[in-house]
């Protein structure tokens, strides 16, 4: 179900707007890491977060920009995928990051150091466990069941920096969701579904994850971001089944994550390593 859009930001009052004044106060301070963000700025809708903030980018934009909508038209996945959700019913925003002390190579991991980052600050705030699904789709529990409440996009811009896109659902209500294997915050039984201690939360989480990547030169055992991201990670252990770019499918055990953030997959006759696709769990 594709919502209508609204500028009234008290039409649903389970749902008040986020405070761009205190999201400012609260974030952009001197402070390490927090000090990582630069500028924040919320617009009441959009078609991408990830798009605007490209092109703001592309244009010299600082490290440490934070663009967040409350409502997306345009929403975009990985493999171009489309999805919207209600005005102020979740999370949607885009960070601008330049690594240029960071290896190219090593800029795989961004995605999933953002995973953790959200998936720990969820974990704190709202009390519910969150599970990784490589390379960026956080799961939560619904029913018994695994769904995704969340997705990252990372996009590179001019070989200077990566904008990274987060979407995370947060009080969609069962009749809301546009795909049968979704899920939010609210439907896992999140104590806390007040979106402004949230995203502070995840955005400090990814300030200080970030900063530790960063400086240990994207090495992600240097900074325990490898440990982490297993210790957390729904995928690793698990038959799975990806198809990959140019129609060619892997099915096996994900076993590791190599240095470059790829997945690493045990197949019947052979370790295969997947850089890019959809990532299927088999049940």
């Amino acid at each position: 179900m594709t919502p209508k859009p609204t500028s009234r930001p008290w039409s649903d009052l389970e749902r008040p707007p986020l405070d761009e004044a205190a999201l400012r106060r609260a974030l952009l301070t001197r402070e390490a890491p927090e000090a990582l963000w630069t500028s924040l700025d919320l617009v009441t809708q959009t078609g991408s977060t990830n798009a605007d903030l490209v092109e703001r980018a592309k244009a010299g934009t600082s490290e440490g920009a934070v663009l967040v909508a409350e409502e997306q038209t345009a929403g975009r996945g990985r493999l171009d995928r489309r999805w919207s959700a209600p005005a102020r019913s979740g999370l949607f925003f885009s960070v601008l990051l330049r690594p240029a002390a960071v290896p190219v190579e090593r800029w795989g991991w961004l995605p999933l150091l953002a995973g953790v980052a959200t998936a720990a600050a969820v974990c704190r705030i709202a009390g519910i466990e969150v599970g990784l699904k490589w390379p960026n789709d956080l799961l939560v529990t619904v029913g018994g069941e695994e769904r995704k409440a969340a997705g990252i996009l990372a996009e590179r811009v001019a070989g200077t920096g990566v904008v990274v896109g987060v979407g995370l659902n947060v009080t969609l209500r069962a009749d809301e969701l546009p795909v049968s294997v979704a899920g939010s915050l609210a439907l896992a039984g999140a104590a806390v579904t007040d979106r402004d201690p949230l995203l502070r939360a995840v955005l400090r989480s990814l300030a200080e994850w970030y900063v530790k990547w960063r400086d240990a030169g994207g090495g992600p055992d240097a900074c325990r971001l490898r440990d982490a991201y297993a210790a957390g990670c729904a995928t690793l252990g698990r038959e799975i089944r990806a198809s990959m770019p140019g129609g060619r499918e892997v099915a096996g055990t994900a076993v590791s994550i190599d240095n470059e953030g790829r997945l690493v997959v045990r197949t019947q006759s052979d370790e295969v390593v997947v850089d890019a696709g959809d990532v299927v769990h088999v049940r």
